[in-house]
């Protein structure tokens, strides 16, 4: 297994799905600042059950439970929105609503990643990450 990929997010989103697919509860993936910060605001969501950081050579190791054992996952659907050969830009105005305000929307701006709807009370525009349902 390889320690380097190409977009770090978009592996992080698949592990999360494939675990909920064949009903793990945590996953352990190489840690980076930027895939911590999407787990806890996805943890800060609900959407997730516990983040943490193990320390481990060559790399620290990021532990995302994703459910306790007898529940069932809360997120249904998980999507990279914005990729490395297409990158997806909004202002704070066209920040897009998931289902009708049930999910959410990550976005990365000048003060860090934040959700949509922060971003939009801040007036705050940036890259859209991901969705989730």
């Amino acid at each position: 297994m390889s320690l380097q990929s190409t977009d770090p997010i978009a592996d992080l989103l698949t592990r999360i799905r494939n675990a909920i697919m064949v009903g793990k509860h945590e996953i352990r993936v190489p840690s980076s600042k930027l895939k911590h910060t999407v787990a806890t605001q996805l943890k800060k969501a609900g959407y997730l059950s516990a983040v943490k950081i193990e320390s481990a050579k060559p790399r620290d190791i990021l532990v995302v439970t994703i459910n306790n054992p007898g529940e069932n996952a809360t997120i249904n659907e998980i999507t990279r929105l914005s990729k490395p050969g297409r990158r997806v830009y909004v202002s704070a105005t066209d920040i897009p609503k998931v289902k009708s305000g049930r999910g959410i929307v990550l976005v990365s701006t000048s003060k860090g990643v934040i959700t949509g709807q922060d971003a939009t009370k801040q007036r705050l525009g940036g890259e859209l990450l991901l969705k989730v349902y």
